[in-house]
Parts: C-alpha cells; structure tokens; sequence
C-alpha cells in the first residue's frame, strides 16, 4: 500500500492535546463523543467542505486516556490548504470544545503517514500514593494508590519486560492483530511534589498494554507480588486475573517519534508487515 497522496491534493501534519475524561476515546462512533468526530468535524466546518474530511492518528487512546503530543494527518484539496491554511490554526481553536487543542498545523514531507511513519509512542502513567490521596486539582490525571509504592523496586521489575516480546498477556486480544511490541524504554521515577510516574516508550501498543503494564508493576512496588512477576506473566503469554488493568485518567500519551523525512515512507512499508518472533 502506497503513502503517496491523490494528485490535488496535500498531506497536512496535526499536532494535538486532549482531556480524555469526556471522550469515548480517539476513534469516530455514531452515537458517543470521541476526538476524531470532533476534530472531523470541526476540519469540514471551518474549511467550508463538502465532504467530510477523515483524520488519520499515531495512535488510538482509550476512553478517558489524555494525550498532549498526538499527531494526526489529514488530506485536503491543494486550492483550500493555499487559501485557508494562515487561518486554520486560528479558526480550530475558536470551533473546537475546550478539552480538545491543535497547536500546530503544516504540509507533511513526502511520504508521511501520522500511524505508520512513527517509530514509537511515549506514554506517561502517573500514580498517587500519599495516604491522603492525590491533589484536588490533579485528580483528573492522577491514579491514587492506596498502599505505598517503592520505585526502585517497580524499576528492577520492569527491566525484565524490555526488549521486543510477544505481550498477550498484557493485551486485549483484537481478532487477526499481533500483539508482539518492542519495549523500548518502561522506567518509574519520584517526581518533586511525590507522584511516582511511569515513563512508557514502545515501537507501538496494543490494546490495554500500557494500563497493564502499570497493574503488574503497582504489585510488585507495593509488595503484593515479588519483583519477578511482571515478567512470569509476559512468558505465560495468557492474561493474568492478578493484574488490574488500572484506571485510564492517570495516562497520558506525550510524545510520538519519527524517524528523517527521507526515511519516512520506508517506515511505513516495513510498519505494516505483520510480525512475527524468532523461531515462530
């Protein structure tokens, strides 16, 4: 499958954030609130099209899942980009609802795609774990733990998960997708005001993976199972009834990576072929 674009017409480049609380995640439904019908929607309004315009997303958040550095692209027609594109920042930002931004608006490079161009997603999880529970005015983005976690502890664990494995078991399982990820960075830290955040970097996720993830390691850091565990249940391949998915509002999706614009489209190629492990 190509990446060129329809002749009249040019790959633009959206740089977004977002409240999760009150969305039914990223992908368009007919009957719930969600950012993608949102975003289409108010693209077509202010751009005066006939048609609907469709957003492609680096990546699909959850209901209730924040993201400040999602990126998304959408076609328009040559002739509307010319004539709208010093106005359409402007214009989104007086349209859209306030839990959702476009901070930045601009042609692609050739061979862009905003899904299969990225090389990988980072996430942060943030947890509160003070006996009083989280800060009134961070509620919406912090999971209280109601037992103390120790980091260092959750850090020894996540070493065991690195690397490029197959993490059904921190998955929920989508019928004909793999869920073989490479892990690429997954480490936990106190920040000044005593959140412990977790810092989630991957090629890609699959559905879950990321929530779970933090469910495994909460055990581990406040003793409930030992520092192994995480990484027994990635070799069981099978979902585990100890780990709890945890709560989507402590997440949030800040950044996407992607490599030169030369290497763009190459990329994407390889991003689409199905993977598979060694001896597989």
């Amino acid at each position: 499958m190509s990446d060129d674009v329809a002749p009249g017409f040019v790959r633009v480049r959206l740089d977004l954030a977002y409240h999760g609380a009150e969305f039914s995640g990223w992908a368009r439904q007919r009957s719930r609130r969600t950012v993608q019908g949102e975003l289409e929607s108010a693209i077509t309004t202010v751009l005066r099209l006939p048609e609907p315009v469709e957003l492609t997303v680096a990546g699909r958040t959850d209901a209730g899942v924040h993201a400040r550095g999602q990126v998304a692209h959408v076609d328009l027609p040559e002739e509307v980009w010319a004539r709208e594109s010093g106005k359409l920042l402007r214009r989104l930002a007086g349209r859209l609802p306030h839990d959702v931004r476009v901070w930045r608006v601009g042609e692609a490079p050739a061979g862009f795609n905003a899904r299969f161009s990225a090389i990988w997603r980072r996430y942060a999880y943030r947890v509160g774990d003070h006996p009083g529970g989280v800060d009134p005015l961070l509620r919406g983005h912090v999971l209280w733990h109601d037992r103390p976690v120790d980091v260092n502890l959750m850090n020894e664990a996540a070493t065991l998960l690195l690397g490029e494995h197959d993490f059904a078991a921190y998955c929920k399982k989508r019928e004909g997708a793999t869920t073989i990820r490479r892990l690429l960075e997954l480490h936990w830290e106190r920040t000044a005001d005593g959140l412990a955040v977790a810092t989630v970097r991957a090629d890609a996720f699959c559905h879950n993976m990321v929530r779970a993830l933090v469910g495994a390691m909460l055990l581990v850091g406040d003793g409930h199972r030992p520092v192994g565990f995480p990484g027994e249940v990635l070799a069981g391949r099978v979902r585990h009834s100890a780990v709890n998915v945890v709560r989507p509002h402590g997440l949030t999706l800040e950044e996407v990576g992607y490599p030169a614009d030369e290497l763009l489209a190459e990329r994407a190629a390889e991003a689409r072929n199905k993977r598979t492990l060694p001896g597989c």
